[in-house]
């Protein structure tokens, strides 16, 4: 049954740490249902800086805590997802996908025979068809607003919202919103048909939310087969009496931050299960024993704790109360890991990279909209100063990262970090800064010493010392580099006349061109820098079409653009720490993934050598 288990906070910190011997690998089969994998008795405990909020990761308020989508992907299967390397590796055990036509674009997607969903129900086409309504929003009322509704101190939608309104709040980017169809299914199969060809099809479609749990709560109907049946008549009918519900209880109903009462919110369908969630504390994920795929699990239960202070986390480690952790780094993080033994440390790269990205229009001041104004304030960015005094102590393979849109270890990047445009800002320049400055003087003499207000978070130490950094080098180009810095400066990124340039870490979780083209295109709500360059529009119109090699050389023009025109300044990678008890195997990271916990069913107790 799945449920509160009992235990208090003290059972759980005194077995936290317990790793299944190796002659519990005698009791591997016993107990259990044909091939199993699960060691009996055998457990891990995770350290994760974020609690646990929603069991729906795909919401505008359940996307806003990383460990949302970290718990989702140990208990639920993909299509496809990113390895360690990171490249995309199809889960062929849960299901396929195939282009089925090109005009018009169009790609099946095909559940595999017998996956089901921990409560012993069948994944079929209904949860793929619930997934696009949701995820497309291509069902949502048209004229609504529904910003009005969402609570300020929360992020959660009200109970005022209209409860006759169609309002999926779904992830609608990577190429889904194109899809306008109503999709056709078959058993276990949906066809999606787009309105133009989407090159990064793989990556934008998945099962998310159990279609008969979803259909249960919303339509009162419990039997499974007729709740499914219900949701694809309401969804191929564009029945707003029926869609306004569901898509209220796909919004909110999964939002919980301890064990709700209706176990069927936590059912799943990959190698784990939610059995125990602790408000604040921690949460219990148990082996799937409905799970039959190519992920079945080693260790039969893994503890998430909620530790937000990172040093906290690693002193958790030390004691043996934790098994495994992956901190926000820092000197002092570092300094306390490498003073203890018995585990293994391993440092990476994230996804997500530092950058300073500056107003092209907007802006506080409004010196920074003048392109030489902008070449002049990088020309004196310190870049390798930062990299050498606040990253390598971290990472001590760190560099400067030399491309706006493209990854290091991306295919292209290393043409872009030898290309003109990064090279030349390889160091500071003052001479050249003040010609720029001289010359855009000469037009208007209020550029001759320009005022830059930087946004940053001044709770970040070491965003506030790249802040002192580039203020100090700049001076000496005669650019008055001034503080902007607020708690809140999530919200005011893209305000208009909030701020001349932003020191902030952009965050990727995928190489789409979709992602790049969000950021960048002239119109786009997600704009912060108000770049609005016909030229780049029409580079992104070509890059949301091209596949390979094509749209490698999308990217390195677009990078070439955005170094020509002052775009701003890529500084280095986000640096990760990983850090795993030597009674634990199998843990890797991932740069996309949002925390350690992005493979639990490769972790395995390890064994003596």
């Amino acid at each position: 049954m799945v449920g509160r288990m009992g235990r208090s906070k003290e059972d759980v910190l005194r077995r936290s740490g317990a790793i299944a011997a190796a002659a519990a690998l005698l009791l591997l089969l016993s107990g259990c249902e044909a091939g199993s994998l699960v060691v009996e008795g055998s457990s891990v405990t995770v350290a994760v800086s974020d609690g646990f909020t929603s069991y729906n990761p795909n919401t505008g308020y359940g996307s806003a805590v990383p460990s949302n989508a970290s718990v989702v992907a140990a208990t639920n299967s993909s299509f496809v997802s990113y390895d360690a390397t990171p490249e995309l590796v199809p889960d062929e055990s849960f299901g396929s996908y195939e282009v089925v036509s090109q005009e018009p674009f169009a790609v099946r997607y095909t559940i595999a025979d017998g996956v089901r969903w921990s409560d012993g129900v069948e994944v079929d086409g209904a949860d793929l068809l619930l997934s696009w309504a949701a995820n497309s929003t291509v069902l949502n009322a048209s004229d609504f607003d529904a910003s009005e509704y969402i609570d300020a101190r929360t992020g959660e939608f009200t109970d005022e919202f209209p409860a006759d309104v169609v309002w999926f709040d779904g992830y609608t980017a990577g190429g889904l919103q194109h899809a306008t169809a109503v999709p056709k299914i078959s058993g276990r199969s949906i066809t999606l048909v787009f309105d133009r060809f989407v090159p990064d099809w793989q990556l934008m479609f998945d099962v998310g939310l159990p279609a008969h749990v979803v259909a249960a709560k919303a339509l009162g109907i419990d039997d499974p087969g007729e709740a499914k049946q219900a949701l694809i008549t309401a969804v191929t009918q564009r029945d707003k009496k029926r869609l306004a519900p569901l898509s209220r209880v796909w919004n909110s109903a999964f939002n919980f931050t301890e064990t709700p009462d209706d176990p069927a919110l936590l059912v799943g369908n990959g190698p784990y299960t939610v059995t125990e969630i602790v408000a604040g504390d921690h949460l219990v994920l148990t082996a799937n024993p409905e799970y039959r795929g190519a992920h079945r699990p080693t260790i039969a239960e893994v503890t998430v704790r909620f530790i937000a202070d990172p040093l906290e986390a690693v002193g958790q480690l030390g004691s043996g109360a934790v098994d495994i952790v992956g901190p926000q780094p820092t000197v002092d993080v570092i300094s306390a890991l490498d003073a203890q033994s018995g585990i293994r440390i391993s440092h990476g790269d994230d996804g997500s990279f530092e950058q300073l990205e500056l107003q092209h229009d907007k802006s506080m001041n409004g010196a920074i909209e003048d392109a030489r104004v902008r070449q002049a304030l990088l020309l004196t960015v310190p870049r390798a100063d930062i990299v050498d005094e606040l990253v390598r102590p971290l990472q001590p393979d760190a560099r400067p990262r030399l491309s706006h849109v493209l990854m290091p270890g991306q295919d292209g990047y290393e043409d872009a970090a030898d290309a003109e445009g990064p090279a030349a800002y390889d160091t500071v320049d003052v001479r050249a800064a003040k010609k720029l400055l001289a010359e855009a003087a000469a037009d208007d003499p209020a550029l001759a010493n320009p005022v830059v207000c930087v946004l940053y978070d001044p709770a970040n130490p070491r965003r506030s010392a790249e802040f002192g950094l580039i203020r100090e080098s700049a001076a000496l180009a005669g650019i008055r580099v001034s503080d902007c810095a607020s708690p809140d400066w999530r919200n005011l990124l893209g305000n208009p006349g909030a701020y001349d340039a932003a020191l902030y870490g952009l965050h990727v979780d995928n190489l789409s061109g979709e992602s790049v083209d969000a950021r960048l295109r002239s119109d786009s709500s997600i704009n912060s820098s108000h770049i609005a360059d016909p030229e780049l529009d029409e580079l992104l119109d070509g890059l949301l079409v091209a596949e390979g090699a094509a749209r490698t050389g999308i990217l390195l023009e677009i990078d070439a653009l955005l170094w020509a025109e002052g775009y701003g300044m890529p500084l280095y990678q986000f640096p990760t720490v990983t850090a795993v008890s030597d009674r634990v195997a199998g843990v890797e990271r991932s740069p996309f993934a949002p925390t350690v916990l992005w493979n639990p069913w490769e972790w395995e107790p390890a064994t003596a050598e």
